[in-house]
């Protein structure tokens, strides 16, 4: 009855049944929750702002192929992001630019850093705060301390649990200092929100008549590996299965649970037209959350009110809260390391998206990834 099995309606599993099924093949989509779109769902809420459920998601990308694709499935406005960190109680852009010198230091000692930068790194260029510490110069130093104490430290413990040294260099290198004057968070060639946002791109791309969507079911109640074969619905699968969630919860955690992030949402609707001076603003001290997002400022909207979502940070509990991020530890990606050589066993079982990869996927990663992991089987 099926040819193609998906597991999770993320945007890597909706990528790959609209791929399928356009393809003519039968697909089965089957997703634990009750709506698609993983953690990018949006709803409009009771003050009519479009808000992202699960903590915002902003596209960019570099990748003409992707954008392309996404565009058959929704309009777009036109969207910029922009972020900016709490210093000494003041909001400031971030990532840490030449103009955000001006904007913490004294013209003088802002003169002589921006010197030091510009005689070492190219301009545009985006350093890792980690690097920018190893070096020789006295002035970069001193910068690297600055921003290391100021915006990474205290907002990478609270978010990940572990002092930053003992985290993945992919996710440090998010934190970097930007040699330029460019405001913007993202430096992408294409940037802009879904106009009527992420839940109505997937459901476009899910209104195939090749494709039966399954919501509010445990994969477990419908596949299942044995051996090295596959069932459905208690039957021999000889078809493509793509799994899209936490690659321990498809072995039933035979290796033990893998090590995720995760996070309380807390909204909240402010009786006034606006809250604060950016979408996202980064508190790295003196506060439990990591940062406040307003979603009128990412979604415009007709409305007296405003909503705003504070995110705290925590352990990720199997039955509990939501896996958000894996840990991207040494110890972690090893014990992922169990779980991929016992996916290799299955010929025809692929593992697609951050939770199933244990990778950092941007949303551009991840239907890149998508449309990269149907290319190669078909």
């Amino acid at each position: 009855m099926f040819e193609v099995v998906i597991i999770g309606a993320g945007m890597a599993g909706a990528t790959l049944a609209e791929r399928f099924a356009s393809s003519g093949k039968k697909v089965l989509l089957i997703e634990r929750r009750r709506h698609v779109e993983g953690n990018c769902y949006d709803e409009v809420d009771a003050n009519g702002i479009l808000i992202h459920k699960y903590g915002p998601h902003l596209f960019h990308t570099d990748d003409a192929q992707v954008w392309e694709y996404l565009s058959r499935f929704t309009p777009w406005h036109l969207y910029f992001h922009r972020v900016k960190a709490v210093i000494d109680g003041k909001p400031v852009p971030i990532p840490f630019n030449l103009n955000t010198l001006r904007e913490v230091f004294p013209q003088s000692t802002a003169d002589k850093l921006e010197a030091a930068l510009l005689r070492t790194f190219d301009y545009g260029k985006k350093i890792p705060i980690l690097e920018l510490k190893k070096s020789a110069d006295a002035d970069l130093q001193f910068l690297a301390d600055f921003v290391y104490e100021k915006i990474f430290l205290h907002y990478s413990e609270k978010q990940w649990g572990l002092s930053p040294e003992k985290i993945s260099g992919a996710v440090t290198a998010r934190v970097p200092v930007f040699v330029g004057r460019d405001d913007r968070y993202f430096n992408d060639r294409f940037q802009a929100m879904p106009k009527f946002g992420y839940t109505r791109l997937v459901e476009n791309m899910l209104a195939h008549k090749n494709i039966k969507l399954m919501l509010n079911t445990d994969f477990h109640e419908v596949t299942a590996l044995r051996g090295e074969e596959i069932f459905l619905f208690g039957q021999r699968f000889d078809g493509q299965l793509i799994y899209t969630g936490q690659l321990d919860e498809l072995f039933d955690k035979r290796f033990g649970e893998l090590p995720y992030r995760s996070i309380d949402m807390q909204f909240d609707s402010v009786d006034a037209e606006k809250f604060q001076s950016a979408p996202v603003v980064n508190y790295p001290n003196n506060y439990d959350f990591t940062r406040i997002t307003e979603f009128k400022q990412i979604h415009p909207a007709q409305s007296p009110r405003t909503t705003i979502l504070r995110e705290y940070p925590q352990a990720y509990v199997a039955g509990v809260n939501e896996p958000y991020y894996p840990l991207f530890t040494d110890e972690a990606r090893a014990a992922y390391e169990k779980y991929s050589a016992e996916l290799a066993r299955f010929k025809n079982v692929t593992a697609v998206g951050r939770l199933a990869e244990y990778r950092y996927y941007d949303i551009d990663d991840a239907v890149k990834r998508a449309l990269d992991v149907f290319d190669a089987l078909n």
